[in-house]
């Protein structure tokens, strides 16, 4: 798969930010970039479904469930 470069301009104050982390940690400005929106997509997957099982559990029938004894612990046939 090849690499697709994409431009992306940033206001003074963060793109200094952004310069002097990667100098920090030793990166390329291009990889810190890379690795902090892969990041940011990471915590928004995170959030999505965080509201998904947040509404399954809300929606959840506790009373008709069944314990983890009755789950687990079932007699083969």
């Amino acid at each position: 798969m090849s690499n697709q470069r994409t431009l992306v301009l940033l206001e003074a104050p963060v793109r200094d930010l952004i310069k002097q982390m990667a100098k920090e940690k030793g990166v390329s400005i291009s990889s810190l970039c890379r690795d902090l929106i892969c990041e940011g997509l990471e915590i928004l997957e995170d959030r999505y479904f965080e509201k998904i099982a947040s509404k399954r559990e809300d929606e959840f029938n506790w009373e008709k469930s069944l314990t983890h004894k009755e789950v687990w612990n079932k007699e083969k046939k």
